[in-house]
């Protein structure tokens, strides 16, 4: 056999084992996080809890960088443009599963451009109406939209985000007409509905909670399929009619597609084991986390069965970005 040829089988067969030892050696040096959403808000804020301690557990630095613009896609998009190797992170939101159906010019594939490592956590989201709306529980609040269809005004944290396609998606089911009041965040449309502006929100807990505590308005449901432990006496959407009904903000990292796998399952684990702390689990639970830490296989399955749901809904609602 020539000397070339035995050369490069040898170079062939060393492939898989080279790779290996570079997810082994991994993390050689800082790692990259970007986060495609503005300092302080609720992805940036779990960010900010939750890695530090998984950099402990890896013996890593992490170094998070904020890219904000056009729904998370100038992040995402940097993120799908970098090399598969483990030094490059994104840790994007809900957004991830629904701009494919809204944004046109995108740069890269969010169905091909990237690993899904883990959901990270979820942020429940709500329907609460104002303190004086007659109406005391969903059903009445049905009742209420069906007797004044199109009249009854439903605040969210803007277009195209989570609590517009949860009020699209109730409204939907529920076969009522509510005018979509967007605003530029979940705070902005609770503070309305605390004034008395807005006959009722579909936001995130933690938005809508301080103005419940306050006496100014009040929940109906929660979105998730089951009741959360720090409502428990608020009823899920699943039970007041609506089977299935699981419309939530949610956090997630993800990699580049070719990041190796190897590298993908110890992220997961150092994930799930800083999940598990105690005090972070504390810390998530004043900003209204809800945390989760799947294994990649679990994630990715949730990840296309979200976008598909999500591309149908974007359709038959006809929502748009304005």
């Amino acid at each position: 056999m020539p000397l070339h040829r035995r050369s490069l089988i040898a170079a062939a067969a060393a492939l898989p084992i080279a790779g290996a030892a570079r997810a082994q050696a991994w993390p050689a040096r800082p790692v990259r996080v970007v986060v495609p959403f503005a300092a302080g808000g609720a992805a940036d804020s779990a960010a900010r809890t939750i890695l530090p301690r998984m950099a402990e557990r890896l013996s890593a630095t992490f170094v998070v960088e904020n890219r904000t613009g056009a729904g998370g896609s100038i992040g995402g998009g940097e993120v799908a443009r970098s090399a598969p190797d483990g030094y490059t992170l994104l840790w994007d939101a809900s957004s991830h599963i629904v701009n494919h159906a809204l944004l046109r010019g995108l740069t890269f594939d969010y169905t091909t451009a990237f690993l899904p490592i883990s959901q990270v956590c979820t942020f429940p989201q709500v329907v609460a109406v104002k303190q004086d709306f007659p109406a005391r529980d969903l059903a009445a609040f049905i009742a209420a939209a069906k007797a004044r269809p199109n009249t009854i005004n439903m605040g969210t944290q803007g277009n195209a985000t989570a609590g517009h396609l949860g009020l699209a998606r109730f409204a939907r089911e529920a076969g009522i007409e509510v005018q979509h009041v967007p605003y530029r965040g979940g705070a902005d449309a609770a503070r309305d509905l605390a004034a008395g502006n807005l006959d009722g929100v579909f936001i995130t807990a933690l938005s809508a909670r301080p103005v419940v505590e306050s006496g100014r308005a009040r929940f109906l449901a929660v979105a998730t399929l089951q009741r959360q432990a720090n409502l428990p006496e608020v009823p899920t959407l699943a039970e007041s009619g609506m089977p299935g009904f699981d419309v939530s903000e949610w956090v997630g990292l993800f990699a580049p597609a070719g990041t190796p796998a190897e590298i993908a399952v110890r992220l997961q684990e150092a994930l799930a084991a800083t999940l598990a702390e105690a005090e972070v689990r504390a810390r998530l639970d004043r900003l209204g986390a809800v945390p989760v830490g799947n294994a990649p296989a679990a994630f990715a399955r949730f990840v296309t069965e979200g976008r598909a749901s999500m591309a149908t809904l974007v359709r038959e609602a006809n929502i748009r970005i304005e």
